[in-house]
This record gives structure tokens, C-alpha cells and sequence, in this order.
């Protein structure tokens, strides 16, 4: 099975494409959406849809996994997060990919086994997981890091 795995942002969304095959997980490919600062908001949302889907056309995964949202001390970076996760949830269920969310914190004790685990050793984790890994960046690498929290979480 393929997993999509999401982590969503106004600026930069992440994403990361596993195979799943019985225990064994295989890194398909990753990458970062970004958007321009400078652009109107909506014109932002509309760029990160139209690179989603193209995501989404090119992999066909049977699950998408997205990073739950977390509060921002500044509101309207909340704000703008929950936008962007907006047009990730509905470009997914749009495409017929069924979602699940899954909270940092679980994310972090899936890959490291330590749910207030550093970026560094997510990262180092995925390295260890995913052999040959080369990341895309830091966004990317959270993707993956949701992808495989979903993959231990169902069965298949």
C-alpha cells in the first residue's frame, strides 16, 4: 500500500510517499510545497492545492496522514495554518484518499519512541528506517514521519 504522509503550512507544506509491504516500509519520495510570502493569501491556498493534486495524481496513495495542528502563540499564524490545512484535508478527500490525523506527540513516539523526541532524531530515525534516505527538507522530513506513523498504526 502507499502512504502520503502531510505536514501542512501556509509557507512550506511537506509531504513524503511510502510503500508499505507487510512489516517492511520503503521510501518512494518526498518533497516541500511552497508559497510565496508575497502573494495574496488566496492565490497561496490556490498554488498549494494545485501542487497537492499534482502530488496526489502522480502517487495515487491509499491513505493520506496529516499532521494535526498545533496552537501558535500568534493567532493569526494559527490562523493561516489552519487554511492551508483546510486545502490539504479537502484536496485529499477529494481525491477519494482516505485521511487520518495524527497529533506531534504521537508522531515523535511512532518514529523515535519518544514523544518529546528533537527534529534531529526524527530525522535521524527516518535515515535509519528508510535507507538511502535524502530528505528535501525539514517539512518533508515530518511528512515521512507522519507516513510512518500511519503505516504502524493500521493493518495491512
Amino acid at each position: 500500500m502507499i502512504i502520503l504522509g502531510l505536514d501542512p503550512g501556509l509557507g512550506t507544506t511537506g509531504w513524503g510517499v511510502i510503500r508499505k509491504e507487510g512489516n517492511r516500509l520503503s521510501h518512494i519520495d518526498n518533497g516541500e510545497i511552497e508559497t510565496d510570502a508575497k502573494m495574496p493569501l488566496a492565490s497561496r491556498l490556490v498554488l498549494l492545492d494545485e501542487k497537492l493534486r499534482a502530488v496526489l495524481d502522480h502517487f495515487r496513495p491509499d491513505y493520506a496522514a496529516v499532521e494535526e495542528v498545533f496552537v501558535n502563540k500568534n493567532p493569526q499564524s494559527t490562523l493561516k495554518l489552519g487554511q492551508a490545512r483546510g486545502v490539504v484535508l479537502l484536496g485529499a478527500a477529494r481525491n477519494h484518499t482516505p485521511v487520518t490525523e495524527y497529533a506531534a506527540r504521537l508522531v515523535k513516539k511512532s518514529v523515535v519512541g519518544i514523544g518529546k523526541a528533537e527534529k534531529e532524531q526524527v530525522q535521524a530515525m527516518l535515515r535509519i528506517l528508510l535507507p538511502g534516505l535524502k530528505l528535501a527538507g525539514p517539512d518533508a522530513a515530518d511528512a515521512l514521519a507522519v507516513a510512518i506513523t500511519h503505516a504502524h498504526h493500521i493493518r495491512g
